[in-house]
């Protein structure tokens, strides 16, 4: 097994004390260590927001891109080199917002990526506005009469696309939370994971405590029963399931593309006279 300390990065946070972010970190090194996975093996792409910072704590391959655009560079790896792993990780804002047209076509698409969703519930970068999971009871110095939208509820939205894989955890059990992600490293296809992470400045609503009292653990759920995912991913409230909510094993989007399957793009030597007619469009 990796030493975990291997992953250690040498930088300060800027993560407030207490942020959920920290115990994520944490899951998450301890899942690749357990999982045997080197450095080098992986590579973590990001949007803007404090989720996003997490390639700059962890050691790994890591990118950085635009806010909710996480997912294209993604994909572009995955494509190129299959046997990379590849990781997205970004907030709720982050990736139900702005990244929101993005999560859709890659379900559609099925690429083999692990995407860790940092589900506070609220805008933390930026100082607290709300986000498309913010309750309507959430105040902030936007919505200061609470928000006036129905929240987004991801796990319905990808059980409802039929996402190969839709999970839930949450950052206050971190055995469960390294259990979803080893079992979406385990998965062939695109696995999203909805992190119930809280935000200690901005979110005095949706904190560790709040989490802790309505999160429950799946049991006896067979994860291929459609309809008995859907009613759960409904389930939002006085009691909240976490664990593997739908899984369905079909054709990735490499397997639909049989010039993929023969050989990885990074392996292929392209002949620099085949291209010439490129290289002279652009004179």
């Amino acid at each position: 097994m990796t030493d975990i300390n291997t992953y250690e990065a040498d930088r300060e946070t800027a993560w407030c004390p207490g942020c959920g972010n920290f115990p994520l970190r944490t899951a998450l090194a301890e899942s690749l260590a357990e999982m045997d996975l080197k450095p080098e093996e992986i590579t973590m792409y990001t949007g803007i927001g404090q989720a996003a910072k997490m390639p700059h704590y962890i050691k790994v391959n890591g990118f950085n891109g635009l806010h909710g655009r996480s997912l294209p560079p993604a994909v572009a790896m995955k494509v190129a080199n299959p046997e990379m792993t590849v990781i997205v990780e970004s907030g709720d804002g982050c990736s139900y917002g702005e990244g929101g047209n993005h999560i859709l076509h890659n379900i559609r698409r099925n690429l083999d990526i692990i995407h860790l969703v940092h589900d506070n519930q609220i805008y933390g970068l930026t100082k607290g506005q709300a986000s498309p999971t913010s309750g309507p009871e959430i105040k902030t110095g936007v919505q200061t009469h609470g928000v006036n939208a129905e929240p987004f509820n991801p796990v319905r939205f990808a059980v409802g696309m039929k996402a190969s894989f839709v999970a839930r955890s949450t950052v206050g059990d971190r055995e469960h939370l390294k259990e979803m992600i080893k079992a979406a490293k385990a998965h062939k296809g695109y696995a999203l994971i909805d992190i119930f992470q809280p935000c200690v400045s901005f979110n005095k609503i949706n904190t560790y405590q709040w989490y802790n009292k309505r999160v429950y653990k799946l049991e006896d759920h067979d994860p291929g029963d459609y309809e008995a995912a859907v009613k759960l991913a409904d389930e939002f409230g006085d009691k909240i399931p976490i664990g593997i909510i739908y899984q369905e094993e079909k054709p990735s989007f490499r397997d639909r593309i049989p010039y993929l399957k023969d050989k990885a793009l990074v392996d292929r030597r392209p002949k620099v006279e085949e291209l010439k007619f490129l290289i002279d469009e652009f004179k």
